[in-house]
């Protein structure tokens, strides 16, 4: 009876401490891989303080650096949405199981179709201020649904279409890409900038029900923003599938104004 008793005993104490472990130290999130694309006119080191939030929760970062940016000298004329797409499809080829697929801006093109070609390798689209297509659409042609983008105001853009680039008015780089950065990163964006392919503008995406739309999808909202207005991304959610949406109060580049805040969306996105 004795025996009984202290097994008894035993038994609840270790009920009691498990409890109690499991309270004060939650089970921590699984990890995850995430492949994150830039933009245009920018290149990796815009994600670089967005990664190392990830790693630091033990997560593993993929930045890809899109043909013609960043150091890649690939000329603008072999360069299409296509070229992007088939780049990053090979950085997911490093990825064990799926992964989570971040796109900012253009490259929310890109993770679109990307999607469309390898659905099996992609566990979740995260959009970042990015532009959201229906199947058959260009980026151009989304962005001239966007009468609030300061983007598109006269002057702002200069296409060079015998070189097949398009750069945006040198005094309008930073009231349109980082207005709420400090001195600093307003610097690095100028430091970092260069002339954008014109070609991926105008390519237009085919998107299917079968893949693409079987991806889930999150959307992060950037209420700030200059280049794609929320009012456009408003209408891309609702008109895309997207099955949550997440707000950062900044202008379209929250990776450098908020990169703490945009990682804890990202990681709050991939996980619901």
């Amino acid at each position: 009876m004795k025996n009984l008793r202290l097994i008894q005993f035993l038994f609840v104490a270790f009920v009691i401490l498990v409890s109690s472990c499991t309270e004060d130290h939650p089970q921590p999130v699984e990890a995850k891989e995430y492949v994150l694309v830039h933009g245009a006119w920018q290149a990796p080191y815009a994600w670089e303080s967005v990664k190392k939030g990830l790693e630091d929760q033990g997560n593993k970062v993929t930045v890809v650096e899109l043909p013609g940016h960043g150091s890649d000298q690939t000329t603008p004329d072999k360069i299409t949405l296509d070229v992007y797409k088939e780049k990053v499809i090979a950085s997911l080829s490093g990825v064990n199981g799926k992964a989570i697929l971040v796109g900012h801006s253009l490259g929310g093109m890109i993770i679109s179709s990307v999607a469309e070609a390898v659905p099996e390798k992609v566990g979740k689209l995260i959009y970042v201020a990015a532009y959201l297509p229906a199947s058959g659409q260009t980026l151009d042609e989304l962005a001239h649904t966007d009468p609030d983008s300061q983007l598109g105001i006269a002057g702002n853009l200069i296409f060079n279409c015998a070189g097949g680039t398009v750069d945006v008015k040198q005094d309008q780089i930073v009231n349109l890409f980082i207005q709420d950065g400090t001195p600093d990163i307003q610097n690095l964006v100028l430091k970092n900038y260069r002339t954008e392919p014109l070609i991926p503008f105008i390519n237009p995406v085919t998107l299917t029900e079968k893949n693409f739309g079987s991806v889930p999808k999150a959307y992060i909202k950037t209420l700030q923003d200059h280049v794609v207005s929320p009012s456009l991304q408003t209408k891309m959610i609702a008109a895309g599938g997207v099955g949550a949406v997440y707000e950062i109060n900044t202008g379209h580049s929250p990776f450098l104004s908020q990169p703490d805040s945009l990682a804890a969306l990202l990681v709050q996105a991939s996980n619901n």
